[in-house]
């Protein structure tokens, strides 16, 4: 019988691993505390020490790849409609 992983909110990730940060409580007492393995904590401790500083850029890199895709394809869209409007427009003066 397989064991379903417990999936965790972002949120959740950031709040454990900011705990962790300030060092109040031992990784070992988080552990206990919200029933996690230690190991985990530390992995979401150092990512959050790692990138922690790109939140305060101007943009994160997987941002601005949501939006050069967005702008893409409102792009591409826009270009749909115009060949379809000339293409009505030719129908009807005919």
């Amino acid at each position: 019988m397989s064991i379903q992983r417990k999936r965790r909110t972002a949120k959740f990730k950031f709040e454990v691993a900011l705990e962790a940060a300030k060092g109040q409580k031992t990784v070992a007492e988080l552990a206990s505390e919200h029933q996690l393995h230690p190991s985990q904590i530390s992995q979401w401790k150092r990512q959050l020490m790692d990138d922690g500083e790109q939140l305060f850029r101007n943009g994160s890199s997987r941002q601005q790849r949501e939006q050069a895709a967005l702008e893409t394809d409102l792009y591409e869209q826009i270009g749909r409609l115009k060949m379809e409007l000339e293409w009505l427009k030719k129908k009807v003066t005919q």
